[in-house]
């Protein structure tokens, strides 16, 4: 039962493992690029301009919540607005790059597009409710206890900035530094959030292969003749109940005949 529920894990990871290199690749090179104080002067005011870009910025990102608040603490303290600061934060939790592909992979194109869809809706009523309720005394409060300089668990990775300076985009990111700086951001990255990969794979893995069909069935409300139009026939092919299936045929499979030919497809 403990090796049917890691390999159940191991093959989601082996799914979504192109998506993670693409996106923490992206995040060195974006990283590389744009240095904290380019992003500070970018995200200097509140404009429509400053949060569009501060939603590129956060897609473009780590996917670590973690390094997300760490990273918006310390570009706040460097000056950038308070509110495109936290515009940033929530696109990088919420318009990540790699969090979108994965969940195209796993549970259907449907989310992805709600997911980018509702994250700048997000970001729209978050600016609006500043405006109207974030007073001046508030923000002051915030940098200084920004100012405190109380560390956290990735404080480190929001203050290393390796950025090349000089030249273009394509000669910073094609340089002997460029490569060096994207190589430890791309690191950084994976060190950052490898547990909560790993842990979350672990959990869903179990849950595949040790909960029964019949409570999943219930649970995405298949028999309801209202729930069930409204969220089975809607999502991608079932969505994750669908997934579920579609790993338990693999699985079953692998197991049935565990030769070089049937391990590749368990793979693809």
């Amino acid at each position: 039962m403990i090796l049917h529920a890691l390999s159940m894990a191991f093959a989601m990871f082996w799914e979504i493992l192109w998506a993670l290199i693409l996106g923490f690749g992206l995040s060195g090179i974006v990283q590389a690029v744009v240095s904290k104080s380019q992003m500070t002067k970018l995200l200097g005011d509140d404009s429509p301009r400053s949060i569009a870009i501060a939603c590129g910025l956060g897609a473009a990102s780590s996917s670590c919540s973690y390094a997300a608040v760490a990273l918006a603490r310390s570009i706040f303290r460097r000056g950038a607005n308070f509110t495109a600061s936290i515009a940033f934060m929530l696109a990088s939790t919420n318009l990540v790059a790699e969090l979108g592909i994965i969940m195209a992979i796993l549970i259907g194109w449907q989310f992805t597009l709600a997911e980018f869809a509702g994250g700048p809706l997000m970001v729209v009523i978050l600016v609006v409710l500043f405006r109207l309720f974030l007073k001046p005394q508030m923000v002051k409060q915030a940098r200084e206890q920004a100012e405190k300089g109380l560390h956290g668990k990735m404080e480190g990775h929001a203050e290393m900035d390796m950025s090349v300076s000089g030249g273009t985009i394509l000669q910073k990111i094609f340089s002997a530094k460029g490569w060096t700086a994207i190589s430890h951001y791309f690191v950084a990255d994976w060190l950052a959030v490898w547990k909560d990969i790993a842990g979350g794979l672990l959990i869903a893995g179990a849950l595949a292969a040790w909960v029964p069909m019949p409570f999943w069935n219930k649970f995405f409300l298949t028999q309801h003749p209202i729930w069930s139009k409204l969220w089975w026939e809607r999502s991608a092919g079932g969505g994750p109940l669908e997934r579920r299936k579609q790993f338990r045929r693999r699985d079953r499979f692998h197991l049935r005949r565990p030769d070089r030919h049937s391990y590749s497809r368990h793979l693809s």
